[in-house]
């Protein structure tokens, strides 16, 4: 929906006063910026895509690097629970490499975001003594995988290349 400075006066001439000026032009700007806000979606979906794979992925690299560390790490710093130490390490590995390149490229994204949410509830309980500002950082990864959870992806992904190209949607 354009808004113009036509809009902007007319709104202002239905109400008297400064009042009624400034809610005008606030109705204005408003409508302004709902407006430009469904065309930056698509970006605002891929930039979160790519900061969490990003975060996740450097982590999985970290991980390979050092393969004897990682196996130490599981065996006596992380807690994973019902699993040996070499499994965890190499499933967590394995989760840290292969779902961030899935969620970036926006392909099964929403599995992805969902298998990194489970894996950042299951980092937290499994390493008890996460300081308080690791906890934080958890928590905001945790509350953004759940955008592309509950909102897929977005338009620029595989998926919607997929779902428009093959399913008409």
């Amino acid at each position: 929906m354009n808004t113009t400075s036509e809009d902007m006066a007319q709104a202002a001439d239905q109400s008297t006063g400064l009042v009624g000026t400034i809610s005008g032009i606030m109705h204005a700007v408003y409508r302004r910026l709902d407006g430009m806000g469904a065309h930056l979606y698509p970006l605002f979906d891929l930039s979160v895509r790519l900061g969490l794979a990003w975060i996740f992925w450097k982590s999985g690299l970290t991980k390979i690097q050092s393969w004897e560390s990682t196996v130490m790490l599981f065996q006596y710093e992380y807690k994973v629970p019902l699993l040996s130490p070499e499994i965890a390490a190499v499933l967590g590995t394995g989760v840290e490499l292969i779902m961030p390149a899935l969620l970036a490229l926006g392909l099964a994204g929403r599995m992805a975001a969902f298998v990194l949410f489970v894996f950042n509830i299951i980092a937290v309980i499994s390493y008890p003594t996460l300081n308080i500002y690791g906890q934080l950082d958890h928590l905001w990864w945790g509350a953004l995988l759940l955008i592309p959870v509950f909102r897929g992806p977005g338009k620029l992904s595989i998926d919607h290349l997929i779902r428009t190209r093959f399913w008409g949607h």
